[in-house]
């Protein structure tokens, strides 16, 4: 059974007029839930309805949505392994608040503004009310402790002009996974009102970094995207650079100092078993996996040269990609896996090149003033991140063709960008000046203006923002 099921789709009845709803059924993996006798169908899960509302992504960051997010009451109160229902409303809604005003593109209600929602009230809203309170859009939800120990969250979006209801999902969850029901419902609104994907519910693994700037230790750690449910998954005996999830999320593929050589690494996340890549050979670093998952990525430094080499997830021989005199490193695929982009110094000073997948067909795409570096490929194919060096480290986007440079960071270090799974937002890591050594991970979307710290309980590193989770 999955531990996270989507219902399709939301039994409930519209308007409501009782204090209960019909018991809704737990999804079979595979398989959507059957609508109850008088319910709506399967296609009422993702139905919208046509309407002006939107959010324009570029221009939304100067002019922010208010929307409201009132609490979400329960259906009846009752104690789980994660709270009781009536707290955990009020904690889903804040989380859900908090995801929507991170992205910059929204303006949430202040609490004094939030009037209580009952139960019977979820689906039949006070229109009036939040039109007076000035919000464009409304979110209001529920929480159900179901007989089998999970719990059913139901999220609506209302745009509150029209008074109409633009699209409703609910979610079947295991106490211990009540937050991401709370991100997804965060998606759902995020996606129809700015016709992006989502990326609320998706985890970051890094370089989680303490002590003085020469004698760092550091740590691989895994948390959501906001923050939440950080673990370190390593001691800190040896250090830890460039972690990077594999596609299906169930692996990290990371470069490790054993024994003070370098050497590439797979960690197993559900049984936290480590292996070696690649056995008995030279210096190797800077790894990532193809987006089919069958082959890593990385660099290897053989008789004063470095060049970039594949080799199957599972161990085997590596194949060669490159062979320029000088350094290659920092590849990463296009989405498809047809395309590979990297750093190379061949010419005389730091640039990227974008080469075919079995390494034909090179070419250089920067040419702006300075050097470029850890390049990334978007996960919507149309634009590269980088790091430009030039008077400072800076983060930058370019078209896969060099064209359109946009730089969109002004820290004094800022390095190491890393893609959203909706490829809008750029996560990286800024390090301080001075002795102190301090670093710490903040996110930036493609226009720029909308810059924040993201929260870890140390330092932090060379982030790597893994894809939507199933």
């Amino acid at each position: 059974m999955k531990r996270f099921a989507l219902l399709a789709p939301l039994l409930l009845a519209a308007p409501v007029i009782a204090q209960d709803v019909p018991p809704t059924p737990l999804v079979v993996p595979g398989q959507a839930a059957q609508a109850a006798p008088g319910q709506p169908g399967p296609a009422a899960a993702t139905q919208t309805a046509g309407g002006p509302l939107e959010v324009d992504v570029t221009g939304g960051i100067s002019a922010p949505m208010p929307i409201a997010i009132p609490f979400m009451p329960a259906a009846a109160i009752a104690q789980t392994p994660a709270g009781s229902t009536d707290a955990l409303g009020r904690q889903l809604a804040e989380i859900v608040t908090n995801d929507l005003r991170n992205s910059g593109l929204f303006t949430p209600l202040q609490p004094a503004q939030l009037r209580t929602v009952m139960f019977p009230e979820v689906q039949a809203p006070a229109f009036s009310y939040w039109g007076g309170m000035g919000a464009q859009a409304l979110v209001q939800g529920y929480i159900r402790a179901n007989g089998d120990g999970t719990l059913t969250v139901g999220c609506y979006l209302f745009d509150v002009s029209a008074q109409t209801e633009l699209i409703r999902q609910g979610f079947v969850v295991p106490p211990s996974d009540w937050r991401r029901a709370a991100h997804k419902c965060a998606d759902m609104v995020y996606t129809r009102l700015t016709g992006e994907g989502p990326y609320f519910d998706s985890r970051v693994v890094y370089v989680s970094e303490t002590g003085p700037k020469n004698n760092r230790i550091k740590r691989l750690s895994i948390m959501d995207q906001d923050g939440a449910n950080h673990r370190f998954l390593t001691n800190g005996q040896s250090i830890v650079l460039t972690p990077r999830f594999s596609p299906n999320q169930q692996s990290i593929v990371y470069m490790s100092y054993v024994g003070r050589v370098p050497a590439i690494y797979v960690y197993e996340i559900g049984s936290g078993r480590q292996r070696m890549v690649v056995q008995n050979v030279a210096t190797t670093f800077a790894p990532r996996f193809s987006p089919d998952g069958r082959w890593i990525l990385f660099s290897m430094a053989t008789g004063g040269n470095t060049d970039l080499y594949r080799v199957p997830a599972s161990g085997g021989t590596p194949q060669k990609l490159t062979n320029s005199p000088g350094i290659d490193t920092g590849g990463s695929y296009s989405p498809d896996g047809s395309r590979i982009v990297f750093e190379s110094d061949r010419s005389g000073g730091q640039q990227l090149y974008v080469m075919n997948a079995d390494g034909s067909n090179q070419q250089r795409i920067s040419f702006g003033g300075g050097r470029y570096g850890t390049p990334a490929w978007s996960p919507r194919g149309d634009m590269i991140a980088f790091t430009r060096m030039s008077g400072g480290f800076r983060i930058g986007v370019m078209s896969p063709n060099g064209g359109g440079e946009k730089i969109l960071t002004n820290g004094w270090h800022d390095e190491g960008p890393s893609w959203a799974p909706n490829g809008r937002v750029l996560m990286f890591y800024r390090s301080a000046q001075g002795r102190s050594g301090k670093a710490d991970l903040w996110s930036v979307d493609l226009t720029g203006v909308n810059e924040r710290r993201v929260p870890t309980p140390l330092d932090g590193s060379d982030p790597s923002w893994g894809p939507i989770r199933p």
